[in-house]
């Protein structure tokens, strides 16, 4: 018989794609673009008379990469990576120019303090400008013009030290994009007659000089106190995870304990209020970050990866209770924002008084906003 409802196929074919759901033309499309890149590298001389630098490192880091919590770049929070080298310590290897790389660009923050507090000086020649080449050519540095990159270099020797010319090192720095900052530990006039301002200048930088054996300044606030109370409460959501996960969450009560021998300086605040930024990702070892960010997915872990807490729940209960860590920790953090955002009117009325600060932390901050709004960065 006859079918006389018959469709012709190009009609059916035009029905079945108007009913299909939309697709973009290809996966870039659907993709959000990478977020903006903020790279750090440190370069300290760890040579006989820097203990008062390594000192200010170690209670100013954290207060020196909460710059980019409220960082934009159009509207987009940056990623932030951190590198740390010493140079010019005669314990290191001489054919390497007495240089170490001790941490390569990371987010982990936590890794860069452990090493700080683990740094010692002793004599030793200082070779900024080899320092600097090792710097710019064995670090991953971003390719994007857009990205804000730079080098932070202290020390009190002539800039001139070594068989490395310093002028060639800062230019290819330049060259890749890359802004090198001087900070001579020491006068004005001797910085600059030992050339730490011609480093600067060559690549774009800054030149400073500190008093690195001044001790650091830290304004109280009444907020101090319930801030380092929920930094410390932050801690309880984490669940370490996998092969990394015990040495990852030893490394952050350790860092809390350093934090809190250098609290004068501010460095428990200061580290409290990072740790509530989402600049702290933990996502190696830490399920919390991990889910949220898309690096695991909590049914795919075997049981021996899992948190000792989660072993013995069914995958419902697991989910449930991942959730409610996370859940907690936003609200934790969002306390902390809420109460730095109060501290932060409250010190702005206690320093407009204060001027001339030659500490690291003061001259590095200084820098970095100054240079990082060049790459269309804006901070609140």
């Amino acid at each position: 018989m006859k079918n006389t409802t018959s469709i012709p196929l190009a009609a059916l074919f035009a029905a079945l794609l108007a009913s299909a759901p939309s697709l973009p033309l290809n996966a870039a499309e659907s993709k959000e673009p990478p977020r903006p890149l903020v790279q750090i590298a440190l370069l300290l001389d760890t040579s006989n008379s820097m203990d008062g630098l390594i000192e200010q490192a170690k209670g100013q880091l954290w207060k020196i990469v909460n710059e980019f919590i409220n960082a934009r770049q159009n509207g987009r929070r940056p990623d932030l990576e951190v590198a740390l080298f010493e140079y010019g310590k005669s314990s290191l290897s001489r054919e390497e120019g007495y240089i170490r790389l001790i941490q390569r660009l990371t987010h982990d923050l936590d890794k860069i303090s452990e090493e700080l507090f683990a740094l010692r000086t002793n004599g030793g020649d200082e070779y900024c400008g080899w320092v600097i080449r090792e710097a710019v050519e064995k670090l991953a540095w971003s390719k994007s013009p857009d990205d804000f990159k730079a080098i932070f270099i202290a020390g009190n020797e002539p800039f001139t030290q070594g068989p490395v010319d310093y002028a060639k090192s800062c230019k290819a720095a330049i060259e890749r994009g890359i802004i090198v900052n001087t900070i001579h530990c020491g006068g004005q006039a001797e910085g600059i007659s030992t050339k730490w301002r011609d480093g600067a200048l060559l690549a774009e930088g800054k030149y400073m000089v500190i008093d690195h054996n001044r001790a650091v300044v830290h304004f109280e606030a009444p907020q101090d106190k319930e801030i380092a109370r929920l930094g410390v409460e932050l801690n309880k959501t984490y669940l370490a995870f996998g092969r990394t996960g015990e040495a990852g969450a030893l490394r952050q009560t350790a860092q809390d304990a350093n934090s809190v021998s250098l609290a004068a300086q501010g460095s428990l605040l200061n580290r409290a209020v990072f740790k509530a930024s989402p600049q702290y990702r933990n996502d190696t070892w830490d399920l919390v970050d991990a889910c949220r960010n898309g690096k695991v997915k909590l049914a795919e872990l075997k049981p021996d990866e899992l948190p000792a807490e989660l072993r013995n729940m069914t995958a419902a209960e697991q989910h449930a209770f991942v959730q409610e860590k996370t859940k907690v920790r936003e609200e934790v953090q969002n306390k902390i924002n809420r109460l730095n955002a109060e501290r932060s009117k409250y010190i702005a009325e206690q320093t407009k008084q204060r001027a001339g600060a030659d500490t690291l932390d003061a001259v590095v901050t200084a820098a970095i906003r100054e240079q990082a709004v060049k790459k269309n960065f804006r901070f609140d």
